[in-house]
Formats: C-alpha cells, sequence, structure tokens
C-alpha cells in the first residue's frame, strides 16, 4: 500500500478465489490470457498496404479531420498544422514521426497485479460488452432498459469468468442512476465486484478524472505512483466522417498526460459513414484513428495507443448495421496489415446484429471472434454479451461467447501442435496396429483427462439422451448457468481502508453534483 500500512482484508470467498483455481459452478480453464501462435491471414500484397496507407495520409493532408476540441485544435496548430476553422490538414511526415513514438506493446497493471495483462505482441485479450442500453434475458423474456442490478450481475460474470481479461464499459447501462452520477456508482461496482482492469469514458472532465481517482485509490497508489505506469485505459470513437468530437478528445488528452492506456475506435459503416468499398473505409478509419494517435504523442511521447477497427457495413436495403459478415471479417484483416504497419497494438470487437442468443446471433459473434484472432488483434471489445448491434446485454449470450472464447484459448494451446516422440506416438499406433483401438492404451490412459477441449455448456450427448436430459436449448443452459454463478458469487478481496475511501470519494462527489450532463 501507499502508505505502507498493513490493512485489513475482507471477501474474496469462493467466486472470487474459485476465479484463481478454475471456478466451482464450472471447471473452466485457468486464466491465461492466450498467445496467437498463427500466422496472421494478410490479404492485402505489399503493394495494396502501400495504397492503403497513402489513401489515409491524402485523406489527412488534403481533405483534414474537423477537430471540434478547441484545446486540440491549438495543439495542432502549434504543431505546424494547417487550419480552417475546425478542420485540421497535417503533413504524413509528421504523423508518422509521431506514430512511430507510441510503443508496440503495453502492460496494464489493475488493482490485482495477477490480472497485469499486456497489449501488442503476440498476445489476444477478451472484454465483456460495454454500453448497451438495454438488456435480455430468459427469465424476462423482452428487451428491457438496463439497471444497476442488470449492470452488477454482468460485472460478477466478466469477473467470474477467466477468459475474460479486461473490464470494459458499462455491461449494461443502469439507466436508473442519474447520469450524472453513474459513472461513480458504477465504477465503485466494477472496482468491487472484480479486479481486472478498469475502463473509463471520456466524456468530459469529470467522469475521466473521478475514474483516474477511483482507480488510483483502489490500487492504493501514490499520484507519483498511478501516473507511473498504466493502470487503467480509455476507448473514445470518432464520429465518423472525419471528426473527432470535444468529450472524448478531452478525456483522450488528459489520459495522455497522465501516461493511462489509449485505445481510437472509429466507426466506419461502410455504405453509411465510410465509403462503401472497404478499402476507402478502412483508409478513412486510419486516417482518423492516426491523427488521434499523434495527438497523444504529441502530448506525451511514449504515451500507451492502440488503434482500433469497427468498419463493417450497413445493410442497404434498411441502413441498419450489421456484424459478422464477409466485410467485416476482411475489413478487420485488411486493418491487422495496416496496424503491423505502423508498428500499433489492434483493437477489433466480437459483435453481431442478432436480436437474441440464437444461431445467427452465435454464428456473426464467431466470424467477429475469428476475424480477431486471424488479424493479430490484440484487444476484443464485446466479446461477450453483445446483442442487436450493441443495444442489448445479454447474460446467456455472454456465457455462450465464453464457450467460443475458451475453445479459442485452447485452440492457441502449443500442445495441440507438439510433435515429440509422445506426440508422434509411434509406439502407440505399433502397439494397436491394425485391429485394435486406442481407448484402453497406456498411452491414452496417461492423457484421456486433459488430451482435448471440455466444454463447460456444449451437449455433447445424442438425441435421445439430450431429450431425456430435459430437451435444453443451449440458451435455457446458460440461464440456469448464470443464475448458479450470480448465486455462488463473492467479491474478490478488497482492504476494507480502501473500500471506505472509495465509498467517501463516492459520497463527496456525489454531494459535489458530479458531472454535467450536457457538454
Amino acid at each position: 500500500m501507499a502508505d505502507g500500512t498493513e490493512r485489513k482484508r475482507r471477501g474474496g470467498g469462493r467466486a472470487g478465489n474459485a476465479a484463481r483455481r478454475g471456478g466451482m459452478v464450472i471447471d473452466q480453464m485457468p486464466w491465461n490470457p492466450p498467445t496467437n501462435i498463427d500466422r496472421p491471414v494478410e490479404p492485402l500484397t505489399e503493394d495494396s498496404v502501400a495504397a492503403i496507407h497513402l489513401g489515409a495520409m491524402e485523406i489527412l493532408e488534403d481533405i483534414g479531420i474537423a477537430i471540434l476540441n478547441p484545446e486540440a485544435l491549438e495543439i495542432f496548430r502549434e504543431a505546424g498544422a494547417r487550419i480552417e476553422g475546425e478542420v485540421v490538414r497535417i503533413g504524413r511526415d509528421f504523423i508518422m514521426e509521431m506514430v512511430g513514438k507510441a510503443p508496440s506493446q503495453f502492460t496494464l497493471t489493475p488493482r490485482n497485479p495477477d490480472r497485469r495483462i499486456t497489449v501488442g505482441g503476440k498476445t489476444i485479450l477478451f472484454g465483456n460488452v460495454s454500453s448497451p442500453p438495454n438488456y435480455w434475458d430468459m427469465e424476462i423474456g423482452k428487451k428491457v432498459p438496463g439497471t444497476r442490478e442488470m449492470c452488477r450481475n454482468l460485472l460478477k460474470l466478466t469477473q467470474y469468468f477467466n477468459c475474460i481479461h479486461f473490464a470494459g464499459g458499462y455491461p449494461v447501462e443502469p439507466v436508473d442512476l442519474h447520469a450524472g452520477v453513474r459513472h461513480l456508482d458504477v465504477l465503485y461496482d466494477k472496482l468491487t465486484l472484480t479486479d481486472k482492469v478498469m475502463h473509463a469514458y471520456s466524456l468530459g472532465r469529470e467522469r475521466v478524472e473521478d475514474v483516474m481517482e477511483m482507480v488510483r485509490i483502489a490500487g492504493g497508489l501514490s499520484h507519483e505512483e498511478f501516473d507511473a505506469s498504466p493502470r487503467m485505459y480509455t476507448n473514445i470513437n470518432s464520429t465518423s466522417p472525419l471528426k473527432h468530437d470535444y468529450p472524448m478528445l478531452d478525456g483522450w488528452m488528459r489520459l495522455a498526460r497522465r501516461g493511462q492506456g489509449l485505445v481510437v475506435t472509429p466507426f466506419t459503416l461502410a455504405g453509411a459513414m465510410a465509403p462503401v468499398t472497404m478499402a476507402g473505409a478502412v483508409a478513412q478509419s486510419l486516417a482518423e484513428g492516426l491523427i488521434a494517435i499523434a495527438l497523444a504523442q504529441y502530448i506525451r511521447p511514449g504515451a500507451p495507443c492502440a488503434i482500433g477497427t469497427f468498419t463493417s457495413n450497413v445493410d442497404m436495403k434498411s441502413g441498419a448495421p450489421a456484424f459478422g459478415t464477409p466485410e467485416y471479417m476482411r475489413a478487420t484483416q485488411m486493418t491487422g496489415q495496416l496496424a503491423r504497419f505502423y508498428g500499433l497494438p489492434l483493437r477489433s470487437s466480437g459483435v453481431c446484429a442478432a436480436n437474441v442468443p440464437d444461431g445467427q446471433a452465435m454464428w456473426e459473434t464467431s466470424n467477429s471472434l475469428w476475424a480477431a484472432v486471424q488479424s493479430g488483434t490484440n484487444m476484443v471489445y464485446h466479446a461477450a454479451g453483445w446483442l442487436e448491434g450493441g443495444l442489448i446485454a445479454s447474460p446467456e449470450k455472454f456465457i455462450m461467447d465464453c464457450e467460443v472464447l475458451q475453445q479459442i484459448q485452447r485452440y492457441m494451446d502449443p500442445a495441440l501442435t507438439a510433435t515429440g516422440p509422445d506426440e508422434i506416438a509411434l509406439d502407440a499406433i505399433r502397439a494397436v496396429g491394425n485391429d485394435g483401438h486406442f481407448f484402453g492404451i497406456q498411452h491414452t490412459q496417461d492423457r484421456y483427462t486433459t488430451a482435448f477441449y471440455q466444454p463447460f455448456l456444449s451437449d455433447w450427448k445424442n438425441y435421445e439422451g439430450w431429450e431425456a436430459a430435459g430437451a435444453m436449448w443451449t440458451p435455457e443452459r446458460a440461464h440456469h448457468l448464470f443464475k448458479r454463478i450470480i448465486g455462488d458469487f463473492e467479491a474478490p478481496p478488497m482492504d476494507e481502508a480502501i473500500r471506505d475511501e472509495l465509498a467517501a470519494f463516492v459520497a463527496r462527489r456525489k454531494e459535489e453534483g458530479g458531472a454535467p450532463t450536457d457538454f
């Protein structure tokens, strides 16, 4: 602790400790952020990479990006940009010089250092669903506005599942809390119900400053210790096409100055907010992202930054966003190539357009998640629980997604591709010969408990066995697991004095009025 004193601890019972030893309600895989051992899929030739890069540079130099934050505008003016009104045009040499200062990977350390994560390299990290205003579960049976209780339950799932490596934004927006103090209550819940890396919404000075202070308190850190290394992060979205708004850039600059994690994710829907062609949408997305990274590096060289991709397409018949499409997959892979070209970590998402946790939800989300794997993504937002294009959070979908995430983690296990004598298994093949089987031989007996992935949700019984067991469809099984996990949950340990300090901070900031609700 910052003051060097021993503090009383409480909490950390079943679910808190269970997450470390593999789980009690389910036998889940241990905490182990996977290393992506596959070569990335690279659909672009070198000439194509150069063409998209040059397109992004031309956008920055000749078309320009509207910067709606006056402070950021002045920083760009100081840096030598051409500014007309709120439109910034800036040279590629400056952009590339600044982007070159960003680290290719960085570490985020939450209040529990055992949950430290590395963003970049070959690590792939999964985060919970973030920011839907609505909620759906099988008990309610319809879409309803989010509440604090629903948010807390999804945070409990975030903590419980070892395949979830960071806590994104609010897993559902608790609209029963006043917008001016919502961030205080939800961050208190996040910091006490989970011990994973935290996120701050860049929505005005008060929210960002409050979250940084609460993360500092929860970590038992001095201000100097907090500023010395990244303890949390933000994600901002450009307002496509070609704009960055006031509050998000304000938060971006505040976190940059204090050396915290920064992710910029343009929301470029091809056919609506970006060109209908994938190359044009990716070039625009890169221009919107790179100018924010250049700003952060000018403010604090070496600030930890990642570039995000949210390039998908709309349904040209209705205008509705579509996700998990072939176009989404290719755009993610293409952006991955460009992220490596710039030496930046990559963020993508596990998303779908489905309205309930059905087959469409899972094939679209699986497409999104495997596109993340193929692209060399480092941070996968919304990896569990997302529905209706981000308008619904669902605990059943969360649990179904975690089954897929565990399978990806197992797929990345180097043991599956080991080629030593025990793995080639010539002695076992020789012993069985031409007319035996491998069930009973010692080679199998020594390995059968760990040889293959064991699902916690999938049902591998035949039809008759499934029918005899109640004929439960996958979302129903997920719903029962959700109830059991929530019923068994206990929060991870937290020092009593820190918990009290957090509560006192929340109470004081509420008395002061919290944050403004307009900008």
